[in-house]
């Protein structure tokens, strides 16, 4: 297991803040956030390429200050950083000059990511997909305990990424290895984080299991990095608990001429209208505060309303979000 305990780094003006997460066995963490968040300056961190205050534990030894190459931790940067002299497998297979041969992972590797028929291939010649399927196998394949990639779909061309994300998913449990992948991307993060970390400016706002930070922010600047909308103060509700705000899909606000019985329903007055490919944005002005709803093209036909109209806005209290 990696344990990071405060974190601290300072580069420049910038400052990597207390950062502290386990990373158990076989589990595949995420570190999501903005560029020039902190992520990459977190990786190399792990991997020992700055000195920093806090310590790093793995299995419950301190490798705070022990050399890259002595923690066995394989890095892998978004721009691959093959070797430009060497073919496709003498690249996969430049760490046998450390830590010898192992055909049986060697032959996986090329089966499981499907380089075969690439091996004997120039590398200058290759597509950004296959780059990362070779780059890939190379840090695999020297064996080490920990994989940390560094944003490794922000070259892929779209049409490649799900094929891709399919076998990173696999990796820990095909590998027994734990990854640590930081990314910006919240597609990447949902469908490849066993937990899930969220850095903005240098500082770990929150991390927990994927679903519980995806679908329940600790604060109100993680809500709206994740892109949380409609959120306003918990007061507007009536009520008061441990947190400060809510927040409502828009997918899940009924809207009407009328007051339903819902435990919810706000009057308003249509603020704006944009008609979009298969659905339409409603914004509604509810005492200054404006709600932004998604409907149907064939409701909001049956709604019959523009812009400056009277409406409600209405929603269940089981479907808030306690920001």
């Amino acid at each position: 297991m990696l344990k990071l305990e405060n974190i601290f780094l300072k580069k420049g003006d910038f400052i990597l803040n207390q950062i502290s997460f386990d990373v158990k066995d076989n589990e595949y963490v995420v570190i999501l956030g903005k560029t020039g968040s902190g992520k990459t300056l977190l990786l190399e961190s792990i991997a020992g390429f700055h000195k920093i205050e806090g310590k790093i534990y793995f299995n419950d030894k301190d490798v705070t200050n022990f050399a890259p190459e002595k923690r066995n931790f394989g890095f892998l940067y978004q721009d691959f950083q093959l070797f430009r002299n060497l073919n496709v497998e003498k690249n996969i297979r430049f760490s046998e000059k450390f830590k010898g041969k192992d055909k049986k992972l060697f032959d996986d590797l090329v089966d499981f990511l499907n380089l075969k028929h690439l091996l004997k291939r120039d590398v200058l010649s290759l597509s950004g997909g296959e780059k990362q399927r070779i780059a890939l196998a190379r840090a695999i394949y020297s064996r080490p305990k920990i994989l940390l990639l560094d944003e490794p779909l922000s070259a892929i061309d779209p049409t490649l990424r799900n094929e891709i994300m399919k076998n990173l998913k696999q990796l820990p449990e095909r590998y027994n290895i734990s990854v640590i992948h930081v990314t910006h991307n919240f597609r990447e993060a949902s469908y490849l984080a066993d937990k899930i970390g969220i850095i903005l400016k240098g500082k770990l706002l929150q991390f927990d299991d994927a679903a519980q930070v995806l679908n329940s922010p600790a604060s109100l600047e993680v809500a709206k990095f994740l892109g949380f909308k409609n959120i306003f103060e918990l007061s507007m509700l009536g009520f008061e608990n441990s947190h400060k705000y809510f927040s409502i899909d828009p997918n899940l606000i009924y809207l009407s001429k009328e007051k339903k019985d819902y435990d919810y329903c706000f009057s308003g007055i249509v603020d704006e209208i944009m008609g979009i490919t298969d659905h339409y944005k409603i914004y509604v002005n509810v005492d200054g505060k404006i709600f932004f709803i998604k409907v149907s093209k064939n409701y909001f036909k049956e709604l019959d309303i523009k812009k400056g109209d009277e409406v409600f806005v209405c929603f269940n209290k089981k479907d808030i979000v306690f920001v």
